[in-house]
């Protein structure tokens, strides 16, 4: 079962490579008292999370900036090494959108978002989703039907969803 809006984002230990190396973050320090934007997929390095999902959130990053959202963050179950490096091929990173692994599909699992294609070596993954939580409280979430869209889970469609101050969710 998946999480739905009004439901609390559980905490999880996701990872980063820091200065150091590999850091890890817990995602209850970065929720609590801040409004956060979260979209999550498949793979990095993958079609349409490189050519649509990300490059959406990149656009729509001073629309976010505007509405006081404090952080976007993108969390794909890969890890750490692989989110910095696609970070930083994708612009990603240099736009100022924080790149999570959930290298252990820990995160992605506690919110019923994980689906396996095991033909393309897939396991665990997660499905693409866009959601905006204040104070870690879901007040959006958006689940696209397929791994291949991103038009509900798109910036442009989060952005619009938080910006008239209405709750919506789009179901699978």
């Amino acid at each position: 079962m998946s999480i739905s809006v009004g439901d609390s984002l559980p905490d999880a230990t996701l990872l980063r490579i820091g200065e150091k190396g590999p850091e890890a973050v817990r995602l209850g320090e970065k929720l609590k008292g801040r409004k956060v934007a979260i979209f999550g997929l498949p793979g990095a390095f993958t079609g349409t999370c490189t050519s649509a999902h990300m490059p959406s959130f990149i656009r729509t990053k001073d629309g976010f900036d505007a509405k006081g959202v404090d952080e976007i963050i993108c969390i794909s179950v890969n890890d750490p090494f692989v989110m910095a490096a696609w970070g930083d091929t994708t612009g990603g990173a240099a736009a100022g959108i924080t790149l999570l692994a959930d290298a252990a599909a820990e995160f992605t699992k506690a919110i019923g978002m994980n689906f396996s294609a095991e033909p393309v070596g897939f396991y665990d993954r997660s499905r693409r989703y866009a959601l905006y939580a204040e104070d870690g409280v879901v007040k959006v979430f958006n689940v696209e039907a397929g791994p291949g869209v991103c038009e509900v889970s798109a910036g442009e469609t989060l952005l619009d969803a938080i910006g008239g101050g209405t709750v919506s969710a789009a179901a699978s």
